[in-house]
């Protein structure tokens, strides 16, 4: 484990209100720390996972963080005092990178969701998911249901596909969030995408770490880097697959491709040291040249190249610098990967705050938006 003390995420400038959030599928906290950036004052937070729930415990102390599965969950003291509810249910039932099983029980927690914000009947409630149940076709039906029942319950909710590259987040990752306001409780106003912290590089973010195995950035994945022996190409060196298992090579003068949560083995990124310290040519683009101008697969990959530790995928994802992570390291790698980044859920929560009418007390009106596009 990392042993770097933590100082517990406070509010990143003082707020004249400090609404009460309780979330659920919480995870390690990646969208419950940007809310208390944002002045939202978390009371309550439950998560399956025991483990993912030590680590948000130590960075988000002093409130119930709850482990247990919470279609089931009996005792919920606390979650009624809530003003708001967020959380992101499981989505691999609805990601395009499962199997997009409509009958994969895990799809049902978007109605638990709900179900708990009809119990707690809170000012607002936001909702995280993968970009396909908002966008994907195979999903209209259902998310359509979900947008009547939550009119149902007396929200006014509105759909936002957002991403994190727009918002601060030196990633690549689309999601959508639906948001509800209570009736009469004030208007929607979307998320702000600020130019100039849009599209952030790879680069400018590790660089601000500690060196590749020095302490702060020393939790090293070992897994092995070889060149596929039969590879797809596509146009972009960075694209196809050109290496064993779906770790793919990173371009660090863009945004990181999203983050899976299932790193920790041969899925894990790779990035080329040389390109990241000396400013070389990546060793990729050459080798993508040779494979597409006809020639045979390389039997050697250079020391150079090496996977992503969990400190900086941890600040790909922009969680607080010394983080603890807590679990071996596999455990580490799905929490973070699993996460909303933290910048992008402040840039959510900023305008939930807006849209509550808790800042300034400006008047707002009502604003039906799609915004966030991917990278070109």
């Amino acid at each position: 484990m990392n042993d770097t003390a933590v100082i517990p995420v406070a509010p990143r400038r003082p707020y004249r209100e400090q609404p009460t959030v309780a979330s659920l599928y919480s995870g390690c906290g990646g969208l419950d720390i940007g809310f208390r950036w944002a002045g939202f004052r978390p009371v309550w937070a439950n998560d399956i996972d025991p483990v993912a729930l030590e680590t948000y415990a130590g960075v988000l102390p002093g409130h119930p963080a709850v482990a247990g599965d919470i279609s089931t969950l009996r005792s919920r003291p606390g979650l009624n005092d809530a003003e708001i509810v967020i959380g992101g249910p499981p989505c691999q039932g609805f990601s395009v990178a499962g199997r997009m099983d409509p009958k994969d029980p895990r799809s049902r927690h978007v109605w638990t969701f709900l179900e708990v914000v009809e119990d707690v009947r809170p000012r607002a409630f936001v909702m995280e998911n993968v970009k396909a149940l908002a966008m994907n076709r195979r999903w209209t039906g259902l998310l359509k249901s979900l947008i009547e029942r939550a009119e149902d319950l007396g929200f006014e909710p509105r759909l936002y596909v957002l991403n994190a590259a727009d918002f601060g987040v030196p990633q690549a990752r689309e999601r959508m969030f639906l948001v509800g306001i209570r009736r009469g409780e004030g208007a929607h106003v979307a998320p702000f995408a600020d130019t100039a912290t849009c599209q952030p590089t790879l680069r400018s973010v590790l660089e601000r770490l500690p060196p590749w195995g020095e302490p702060g950035n020393n939790t090293i994945c070992p897994a092995k880097i070889t060149t596929a022996k039969a590879p797809v190409l596509r146009r972009s060196p960075w694209a196809g697959m050109l290496f064993n298992g779906a770790g793919r090579p990173m371009d660090l003068d863009r945004p990181a491709p999203t983050l899976p949560a299932s790193m920790g083995g041969n899925k894990t990124p790779i990035i080329d040291q040389d390109q990241l310290e000396l400013g070389a040519e990546p060793w990729v683009v050459r080798y993508h040249a040779h494979l597409w101008r006809g020639g045979k697969p390389w039997k050697k990959v250079p020391p150079r190249l090496r996977r992503i530790t969990v400190e900086e995928a941890a600040a790909i994802q922009t969680f607080p610098a010394g983080m603890k992570w807590v679990g071996p390291q596999s455990a580490r790698f799905r929490q973070i990967g699993n996460a909303v980044p933290p910048e992008l859920a402040y840039r959510v929560a900023l305008a939930l705050r807006e849209s509550l009418g808790l800042d300034d007390g400006k008047d707002v009106e009502a604003q039906d938006v799609l915004v966030g596009s991917a990278p070109a």
